[in-house]
């Protein structure tokens, strides 16, 4: 599928979400029943091999940069299992715990970390998990990391409602005053033990609801990352060692890729890049474009960020596509607990020293 027919299709389901439409699928119905046969042979391979435990990473990251006068900054995880961190053993290889590290070092600022996603969960489960982080109006979150959409595909949810369940969550917490960043659907045609043609079928179905997604998280203020094309390639070349024990969830090296892709635009969000990254450069091929052009290029290119740009036009509204560069995120290592009456983490000294002050800029140098 070309990205403009990807465009055209996208808008549709944005369109349908936001109307409400509800019957636009993501495969024809011809493909409905070889789809059911090859998921249950699918089933039996994947998912063996884990206890489906999370290592629990809440907690105080970063508390050698504690400054006075100023709070810890707050993160909070929401969506599945990848935004749980399924398939690690360690707290410290977790998404959120990457990201509260990472954060912390080029903030130079204590990050407190929250994770209420789910293993599981779809888009339907976000206006519970939402109501979870706005219980207290008072400690309403810096900024929120949303990981969904690859139940919503397996499950065959109709994306028009996947859609317009992913809005109303970032509406809520951006009317709350949070800053918000989704990790679209993840590329599911990479998926080791699934054969083909479902394949090809979750690879589009992925793409189509990732670009849908992207347009109904800009459309309310969010900003997106695009998963799928960025661990797509890698997990297809290197199943072994991106792929956990279960052929399915991403292992550490897996998800410190999807956390040094999300890391960039989470602090851009929060202000912390410097004014002349936030302006589109040519050499990357960034720019302004209809949201619906830029969504789809986003759903098939790794890691391109996406974010309103321009008020409504004639086309309708137009976004800022970005190609940050990243680096990898170093994994946080326990400090002794009690601080502050709470478990904390920190990076290890020598890299928390590399990662602080101007130098922390270079996580949006190179990619490594």
């Amino acid at each position: 599928m070309t990205s403009m027919s990807r465009a055209r299709v996208a808008r549709r389901i944005a369109a349908g979400a936001a109307y409400g439409g509800g019957g636009l699928g993501l495969v024809g119905a011809a493909a409905v029943g070889l789809l059911l046969a090859e998921v249950q042979m699918a089933k039996r391979h994947v998912g063996n091999g884990t206890d489906r435990r999370v290592p629990s990473a809440d907690g105080l990251y970063g508390p050698g940069y504690d400054t006075p006068g100023e709070p810890p900054l707050t993160l909070v995880m929401l969506g599945d299992s990848t935004a749980a961190g399924l398939g690690v053993r360690r707290a410290g290889q977790t998404p959120g715990a990457l990201l509260a590290s990472g954060l912390a070092a080029v903030a130079e600022r204590p990050v407190r970390l929250r994770n209420v996603a789910v293993s599981g969960a779809r888009s339907d489960d976000l206006d519970r998990q939402v109501s979870l982080v706005l219980a207290d109006p008072a400690e309403v979150p810096d900024i929120c990391v949303i990981m969904i959409g690859a139940n919503d595909v397996t499950n065959r949810m109709p994306p028009t409602r996947s859609v317009r369940y992913l809005s109303a969550a970032v509406r809520r917490l951006r009317t709350a005053g949070a800053e918000v960043v989704v990790g679209t659907c993840p590329d599911l045609g990479t998926i080791e033990p699934v054969p083909q043609p479902l394949r090809w079928l979750a690879r589009r179905a992925s793409r189509q609801l990732a670009a849908a997604q992207t347009i109904g998280v800009v459309e309310q203020g969010g900003r997106t990352v695009s998963l799928g094309d960025l661990l797509g390639p890698e997990f297809e070349a290197n199943p072994r060692e991106l792929f956990g024990p279960d052929n399915y969830h991403p292992s550490a090296e897996g998800y410190a890729t999807a956390a040094m892709a999300v890391l960039p635009t989470v602090c851009a969000a929060l202000g912390l890049w410097p004014a002349e990254e936030e302006r589109p450069d040519v050499s990357r091929r960034e720019g302004f474009l209809p949201v619906a052009r830029a969504a789809a290029e986003a759903a098939s290119e790794a890691g391109t960020e996406v974010t309103a740009a321009m008020p409504t036009g004639p086309r309708g509204p137009w976004a800022l596509l970005k190609r940050r560069r990243r680096r990898r995120v170093p994994e946080p290592q326990p400090a002794p607990s009690g601080l502050s009456g709470e478990r904390s983490q920190n990076l290890p000294g020598e890299q928390s020293q590399n990662l602080s002050g101007e130098q922390s800029q270079n996580l949006s140098g190179e990619q490594s």
